[in-house]
Parts: C-alpha cells; sequence; structure tokens
C-alpha cells in the first residue's frame, strides 16, 4: 500500500463509529481495548496481542488509541523548533544499524571545536530555535570533560537555550572517564546546563538482543541506573525503542513495560518516541540479518500499542518524520500520537542509513498537516509547555551551512533517537 492507500484507510477507521469498530473485532482483542479505555493497566500478555493485531482488530485498536489520546491530551499537535548538533561522528563502538560512525582516520571523520558547535548554535538560535539536541560517537580521543566544557561554553554563550544532550552511552562514558558515579556526573552536567537527556541508546531493553546490536554498547542495567539517576536529580529524559529489525515482539511489549515501570517511579519522561529501524546502508542488512518489514502495518501497530500501553504514564506520544516521511507521520496523529517532533533543521544519521525524509520540516508545513488532521498545531518547549501565541522568526528555515556528513541526528523534538 501507499501512502494515499494508507490514508483511505486512516480515514475510513474516522469515519466509523467507535462500536462498530469494537463489535468486528476478535474477543481478546475487545476486552484489552476496553480496559484501556478504561484506563486499567494493561497486562503484558493484553500488549502482546494488541502489538500483534492485524485487519479488524488493528482497526479497532488504532481507533481506540485515537479515542484515548483526545481524552488524556486533547487535540493540539505540539512541536518544538530545535536544532540538531552532533559534534563528533568518531566512534570505537561499531554498533551494527548505525551508517554514521567514522574510524578517526577516515577522510570524513570530524570532531567539532567549540567555535564550530557556538556557530551552529547561534544560527539555531537567529531561526528561533528554542533547544538544540546534542549527541555524538564514542570518541576515544576526547577531552575527559568534554561534554561538561561544552555545556559551559553553549550555557556561557545562550543562557536562555535548552541543551538536550548526551545519551546515557554518553553518560556512561563520560562518567568512566573522569571517575564519577552516575549521579554525581549527571548533576555537574546538571549544574552546567544541562536541561534534559535524551533516552536513546535504549533500541530494544533486552541484552541477548543488545549483544546482537552492538556488544559495546550500555547494558539494560546501567540504561535503567542512568535514565533513574537523572530523574531523582530532577533532569527529565525522553524515552524511545527502535523497532523493525531483529526483536520480536515480545521483546518490545518487555520494553515498554520497563518504560512504564519507571515512569509510576520517577514521573521522569517527557514523552515516548517510537523509531522504525531505517536499514539500508547498516551493516545489519549487508549481512542478511534483517529485512524489515514495508511501512504500514508496525508502525500503526506500534504507535497506537504505545498510546494504549503507556496510557496514565507518559501522555505525549511523538511521530518521528524522520523515519516514516512527512506523510506517514501525519498519519500516525490518527493513531494515538499528539506530536510532530522537532523541525530539527539539520539530520543526517537517519539519511546515512538510507533514510529518504530530509533534514527540516518547517513550521509551516507542520501546521499544514495538523490541520490536514484536522487538529490544530502548537509549539512548545523541550518539557511541555506550550507556547502560545510564539511564531518562529523565518519561519524556522533550514541550515545550509555545514555538509551534510557534519550535521544531525536521528532525533526527534526533544527525543533523539
Amino acid at each position: 500500500m501507499n501512502v494515499q492507500d494508507w490514508r483511505n484507510w486512516v480515514d475510513e477507521i474516522e469515519a466509523t463509529p467507535l462500536d462498530g469498530l469494537l463489535d468486528k473485532a476478535s474477543p481478546e482483542i475487545r476486552a484489552a481495548l476496553g480496559r484501556s479505555l478504561d484506563r486499567k493497566e494493561l497486562t503484558a500478555e493484553e500488549g502482546l496481542a494488541l502489538y500483534t493485531a492485524e485487519r479488524d482488530d488493528l482497526r479497532a485498536m488504532v481507533k481506540c488509541a485515537d479515542v484515548a489520546r483526545a481524552q488524556d491530551v486533547g487535540n493540539e499537535v505540539t512541536y518544538v523548533v530545535n536544532r540538531n548538533i552532533n559534534f563528533t561522528n568518531i566512534c570505537f563502538v561499531g554498533c551494527q544499524f548505525c551508517g554514521f560512525k567514522r574510524q578517526r582516520w577516515e577522510s570524513d571523520a570530524y570532531d567539532h571545536a567549540d567555535e564550530v558547535i557556538l556557530r551552529k548554535v547561534a544560527e539555531a538560535r537567529e531561526r528561533g530555535a528554542t533547544e538544540v539536541c546534542m549527541q555524538g560517537g564514542i570518541n576515544p580521543d576526547m577531552p575527559a570533560f568534554k561534554y561538561r566544557d561544552v555545556l559551559i561554553a553553549i550555557k556561557t554563550e545562550f543562557p536562555d537555550i535548552h541543551v538536550h544532550a548526551f545519551s546515557p552511552m554518553e553518560i556512561m562514558y563520560g562518567a568512566k572517564r573522569v571517575r564519577m558515579d552516575y549521579p554525581e556526573y549527571i548533576g555537574m552536567l546538571r549544574d552546567h546546563g544541562l536541561g534534559s537527556i535524551p533516552g536513546t541508546a535504549a533500541e530494544i531493553l533486552d541484552d541477548s538482543v543488545r549483544e546482537i546490536l552492538s556488544h559495546k554498547k550500555v547494558d539494560v542495567a546501567t540504561w535503567v541506573e542512568i535514565i533513574t539517576s537523572a530523574h531523582a536529580l530532577g533532569v527529565p529524559t525522553t524515552s524511545t525503542v527502535m523497532y523493525g529489525h531483529i526483536e520480536s515482539p515480545r521483546h518490545v511489549v518487555n520494553h515498554l513495560g520497563i518504560l512504564r515501570d519507571i515512569q509510576k517511579q520517577t514521573h521522569g519522561f517527557t514523552e515516548f518516541v517510537p523509531l522504525r529501524f531505517i536499514h539500508q546502508n547498516t551493516v545489519l542488512f549487508r549481512k542478511g540479518l534483517v529485512s524489515p518489514p514495508p511501512m504500514g502495518v508496525l508502525d500503526f501497530q506500534m504507535y497506537a500499542f504505545s498510546r494504549l500501553f503507556l496510557r496514565g504514564q507518559i501522555d505525549n506520544l511523538q511521530t518521528s518524520w524522520v523515519k516514516l516521511g512527512v506523510e506517514m507521520a501525519a498519519l500516525t496523529l490518527k493513531a494515538g500520537c499528539n506530536d510532530f517532533s522537532g523541525t530539527l533543521m539539520e539530520e543526517s544519521i537517519t539519511e546515512q542509513a538510507g533514510g529518504e525524509s530530509g533534514e527540516f520540516v518547517p513550521v509551516d508545513l507542520i501546521e499544514e498537516k495538523a490541520r490536514d488532521m484536522g487538529r490544530v498545531a502548537v509549539e512548545r518547549s523541550t518539557t511541555y509547555q506550550k507556547l502560545y501565541g510564539r511564531r518562529a522568526p523565518n519561519g524556522a528555515r533550514p541550515i545550509q551551512s555545514a555538509p551534510l556528513q557534519a550535521s544531525g541526528h536521528a532525533c526527534g523534538g526533544s527525543g533523539c533517537g
């Protein structure tokens, strides 16, 4: 099915009364959907049934996710005006799903000096950005206090910009470099201007899967420890999942269960961001280990299931135009999503992995797509404060000053992925 076919499919669901769709669903799915609509927490088995729903069951789930979204957060579609800044693509980790990392001797490897980073922040501010989202490769040659020092440089010159930065993998590496425990290290970064942390490096929170994806990467227990330490220190984070590779449906359900349990304890997640695996230029694909399904069914399963399974804990569900393309991302606004991510201005990691959705979405286009889905777009801050009446100068135009390989990350709004 092409995008128009999916548009017709979504429109048909929207036009059909809820009871009519529930009547056609299987008893198991109808019962789970009823419990979610009654704001009862779904079990893992109910979640698994929903995540694997097809045909009439999937239609009913998408309708219920849209109903739940309207009840939980209303009809406004939020977005953030932001810029991604990847200060280095030098990395020794070797994730099998990454097409971005370089060895330091490769011709297109880079490690930006502070003055380059500050110029990028200045350009972002000129175009109305309230946030910069920063992540980079794990560079073995970086100075021990690099993350702290880049925060100091940015906040000294741009005290009002929100810095959303440093994945749990970067936090782990940075803390080890300076021999600090995680609370002490995160507290230091917070005190020097870190506003929030992207809940990336999550991929799938199962160590057997992670061993295949990237055996050097942060393990599940450490990821959870870093995230919960940040929350305890008053540093909010996003939450993510990467789907559509080697994981099973059970892995996905268990992953969301971990996130839901964390949120119950800390209330520190601002949003949940499902991120489709972009496969074309990755080692996993070249080795023949993955054969991702076409765009459509899996994405609607993921977004609708996420809204219902996380209901009552994580209210904000962010779509990813970087991964899905703008048109498909707009359709997910009728499957439980209430946030359209960010303008980004630059985005290259997904493109280097084989994505084709570009580096920038202007505010005008976000507003147009929200209207097309019968909704109203509203700018927000990183932490979801709605900025009514604000209009980014120049319509948050794209930035052309940096070469493609020196920019961007697969970041959605305040949910880098």
